[in-house]
């Protein structure tokens, strides 16, 4: 008899599947909010510690609210905030100085096919068959999205900053997902606000902000020959394109598999692309329609297949209790621990969630 009630496993999946979505859809406005504040004149990595910073402070009153996670789990968040936001971060910007942005976006996210070898062969957990298919979908549609092809320099040291950042991108999904684990799990919340303050505070060193000229941020830029304030796309790629993508995608990993929340992520590429053709007039060609519709394809083929797991032990074969002897009738204590044996069966099928 089937029940039309939603089973807590399928709602935790939705839910997940959604945050991960508003997840890569704000991740993806970051480069289209940063573009008018670069061309005005602050560097690149200026603007990744104004992102950064600026997180940090709009989330330290939630930092200070679950400073008991620091105690807890420092290993989680000071990993987080070392791989996940300045890590990727650095090692970006690090490679596009050496290699094509396309090339090097697209080494990038190799992270989601790195994440599922890391959790097989590491984890030594079960990957999911859509996942795998859906990665393999996903990255081959970036490179139509990056037309990777415009540009083959390979410059070794940009390769490896690139592998480094796609190495840190699998950290985000690993230690997220970690947050949960464990006899002390700590909220999702923890993990992302630590996360962007013990990040901020090593870019800080990394990018020496005191040299910027922030008074910038107080004139206008252009946006696809608009005028605007330049306090505006700051604040968006503040509020929506860290504090908001972080908040929602830590969440959605801990709601998801990291696999599938790895592959979903890849829409952040097809994100980018699209803004960048509405708001800053850079249009799209057909390959990248085309690789768009691959990553699309990707994610959904990660996110609709069934979550992987480990083989059910074979139950045994039921033992059959004797009768109490008739003869004997049997005490009320006597007969108590009798009913107790016989959940062992019956435990099997709650436990199983």
């Amino acid at each position: 008899m089937h029940s039309s009630t939603p089973s807590p496993r399928r709602s935790a999946r939705s839910l997940g599947l959604t945050l991960a979505l508003v997840s890569a859809f704000a991740f993806g406005g970051s480069g289209t909010a940063a573009k008018p504040l670069i061309e005005a004149g602050l560097s690149p990595l200026h603007v990744v510690w104004l992102r950064v910073a600026g997180a940090a402070l709009v989330l330290l009153p939630l930092a200070w609210r679950h400073r008991s996670a620091l105690r807890q789990r420092p290993g989680v968040l000071t990993g987080f905030g070392l791989l996940a936001v300045a890590g990727v971060q650095a090692c970006y910007f690090a490679s596009i100085a050496r290699i094509p942005v396309g090339v090097a976006l697209l080494i990038e996210y190799l992270g989601p096919p790195l994440l599922l070898g890391y959790v097989k062969f590491v984890q030594r957990r079960p990957v999911s068959r859509g996942a795998a298919v859906g990665a393999a979908v996903a990255v081959g549609g970036l490179a139509c999205v990056v037309e990777v092809w415009n540009g083959l320099s390979f410059d070794a040291l940009g390769v490896l900053f690139a592998l480094g950042a796609a190495c840190c991108q699998v950290g985000y999904f690993v230690l997220a997902d970690a947050g949960r684990q464990g006899e002390r799990p700590i909220d999702p919340i923890a993990v992302s606000a630590f996360g962007l303050l013990i990040g901020a505070v090593v870019l800080t060193v990394l990018t020496r902000p005191w040299e910027a000229d922030w008074g910038l941020l107080t004139g206008q830029v252009t946006m696809n020959g608009h005028r605007l304030p330049a306090l505006l796309p700051a604040a968006w790629m503040v509020l929506v394109a860290t504090v908001l993508a972080y908040l929602t995608g830590v969440v959605a990993v801990q709601h998801l598999s990291p696999p599938v929340a790895g592959v979903v992520a890849n829409l952040e590429a097809v994100v980018a692309t699209v803004l960048a053709w509405v708001l800053l007039g850079e249009h799209l060609g057909l390959p990248q329609l085309a690789g768009g519709a691959l990553v699309l394809a990707g994610a959904f083929a990660a996110q609709t297949s069934k979550p992987a797991a480990d083989p059910a032990p074979v139950p045994e074969s039921p033992v059959p209790v004797p009768d109490p002897p008739v003869s004997l009738p049997e005490s009320p204590a006597a007969a108590g621990p009798r009913p107790a044996e016989a959940p062992a069966g019956a435990a099997a099928g709650p436990g199983r969630v």
